[in-house]
């Protein structure tokens, strides 16, 4: 079975970081979240790997060529208009051939069965399984429509009056049967493959009780580097077997004075904390330099640029 990760995305709502740097790329906990993916395939024994790239593409490209990934082998889709999730796959029709293919995004911190969701949906019959998590923020979000063991709607698009309390996690196993109902051109895959897909066999659906993230936004972001504990305790091991890296809160090629005081925060590659710093509940991503006496809390910060961040909510961490 082959993999096609979408990796094409603007990034537009992780302004500013993807002013500079593509998103699949930037790093939680000092891996860059697309080597998340990379690493749930590898580990369910899928090695042929299909990238689209549009954003910051050549970077994606070098940055994947100069780490060995072995056992891998990732060709790529360059998308010189961004085609969207739906056109974006139509592109690479021929290339993910006629079998069964597992569809990921590559801005999620998950840690789905993907071996689990491939038997469950051979043994469905149907052409699409969808990955599904329950979350009390599914009416945010955007909630999947539910009936009788099969996805019926997304947020009422199709006016089924369906409500539940699952959302979409970005990860499917499809039949080539979705190209049928595809455009060529700009478009998402809910609204043509999906819908075609319910309409014409049947949308079946895995659901998945573990860890997920959406680091989409610049607060699910933070807390996904900040709120992490599960996927440090339970991915690190086997992604470090996997793909030869694995999550970590302080990078060993971070230089951090003994007097500088660190809370709750993540320090990237590259990054020089000074004497009499105070770095609390923040990110910093590689190459940050932080002066003598800064505070810095509740902060995202990049070589460009400091967001600060709200007061995360007292539930989101149960969500997750």
């Amino acid at each position: 079975m082959k993999a096609f990760v979408l990796a094409a995305g603007l990034g537009t709502r992780l302004a500013p970081l993807t002013h500079h740097k593509p998103k699949p790329l930037i790093p939680v906990l000092n891996v860059p979240s697309l080597f998340y993916s990379f690493f749930l395939l590898k580990q369910a024994g899928i090695t042929d790997i299909i990238c689209n790239i549009h954003h910051h593409g050549n970077a994606i490209r070098r940055f994947i060529e100069s780490n060995e990934l072995t056992g891998l082998t990732v060709t790529f889709s360059e998308e010189p208009e961004i085609l969207g999730t739906g056109g974006g796959l139509k592109k690479c029709e021929k290339l993910l051939g006629d079998d069964d293919f597992i569809l990921v995004n590559s801005d999620i911190i998950t840690d789905i069965d993907f071996s689990a969701l491939m038997s469950l949906h051979h043994r469905s019959g149907c052409p699409g399984t969808l990955t599904l998590y329950e979350t009390p923020e599914a009416a945010t979000i955007g909630y999947v429509g539910v009936e009788d063991g099969l996805v019926k709607d997304f947020r009422d698009m199709r006016k089924t009056g369906l409500v539940s309390s699952m959302i979409y996690t970005g990860v499917a196993v499809l039949s080539p049967e979705i190209f049928r109902f595809m455009k060529a051109e700009f478009s998402g895959i809910v609204d043509t493959g999906f819908t075609g897909l319910i309409d014409n066999g049947g949308l079946s659906f895995y659901r998945h009780a573990g860890i997920w993230m959406d680091i989409g936004t610049m607060q699910n972001y933070w807390l996904a580097n900040l709120d992490a504990d599960s996927v440090m305790k339970d991915l690190a091991g086997p992604m470090k077997r996997a793909i030869g890296i694995s999550p970590h809160a302080i990078s060993p090629e971070a230089i951090i004075s003994p007097e500088a005081k660190l809370s709750r925060s993540v320090i990237g590659k590259g990054c020089a904390v000074e004497a009499g710093c105070t770095i609390t509940n923040s990110v910093l991503l590689p190459g940050v330099k932080v002066k003598s006496g800064s505070t810095i809390v509740n902060a995202i910060v990049d070589p460009y640029s400091i967001t600060i961040m709200d007061e995360p909510k007292q539930n989101r961490k149960k969500s997750w």
